[in-house]
């Protein structure tokens, strides 16, 4: 079984991002695999664990610098790389186009994986997209996937805890997130095997792939301001780990 992880070249999430030019950052900065796209390499190297005649094969669109997050990739356990070269910042629709031209081009998908999001555009519609190019049944936030006599059993987490199970004929596209696995992280071996393993560059425009009807464009953007008021919290040690506990529960909503 062939199978392709799309990963994308993000900014780091700790950097300073100085917006400029209104509508685009300044990539003076650290960039890295997209965190939720290590759950998808993750599993894809499980996978092979089971099946070991996979191939995993990480495709990426990006600059010349985004192979850095394909090697990260191949250190994680994918056997090769595919970048997509292109300076240009292409939308979610033109995204879906390369790498689904990219992975015909390339051979025949068993499976093809995404992270459920990116962690800079946050748009959650590339895994669709490829999905409706290529006529296969998607599958987002993944959280428990079984591979057994051609189709893929999948548990899809919702909002409150709970999650919707699904079986889907293979291939198809599945966007792994958090609560599907640990990520896999390379040892210094696997960093140096990496470096080893072949990256294919293809241009962008050498797919030649049909201008869309539709297009999305990034206007502007504005840093995020975070508005932070401190409470002070009375009582002895009893009460304020009670209130702690409500403001945890009811406010915060992380427990």
């Amino acid at each position: 079984m062939q199978i392709y992880i799309c990963v994308k070249h993000v900014p780091d999430s700790a950097a300073n991002i100085t917006i400029v030019e209104k509508n685009r950052i300044d990539e003076n900065l650290t960039f890295l695999l997209n965190p939720y796209d290590e759950h998808a390499v993750t599993e894809a190297v499980r996978i092979k664990d089971n099946l070991p005649d996979s191939e995993i094969v990480a495709v990426c669109l990006g600059k010349d610098d985004a192979e850095k997050t394909l090697r990260s990739a191949m250190a994680m356990g994918a056997d090769r790389g595919l970048l997509i070269a292109s300076d240009k910042n292409h939308d979610s629709i033109e995204t879906a186009q390369a790498l689904k031209a990219a992975i015909e081009q390339d051979g025949n998908p068993g499976l093809i994986f995404t992270g459920k999001e990116s962690i800079d555009a946050e748009g959650m519609q590339t895994m669709f997209r490829i999905g409706a190019l290529l006529d296969l049944p998607v599958a987002t936030n993944v959280v428990n996937l079984d591979i057994e006599a051609g189709r893929a059993v999948v548990d899809c987490a919702l909002s409150g805890g709970t999650a919707n199970t699904y079986e889907l004929s293979l291939p198809c596209v599945i966007g792994a997130g958090r609560g599907l696995n640990t990520p896999r992280y390379p040892t210094f071996p696997d960093v140096v095997k990496s470096k080893k393993k072949p990256v294919k560059k293809i241009a962008f425009y050498d797919l030649k792939i049909e201008p869309s009807k539709a297009g999305m464009k990034i206007v502007e953007l504005e840093p995020l301001l975070q508005k932070r008021e401190p409470k002070e919290i009375k009582g002895d040690a009893g009460e304020v780990a009670k209130k702690i506990l409500r403001i945890l529960k009811d406010e915060a909503r992380v427990i």
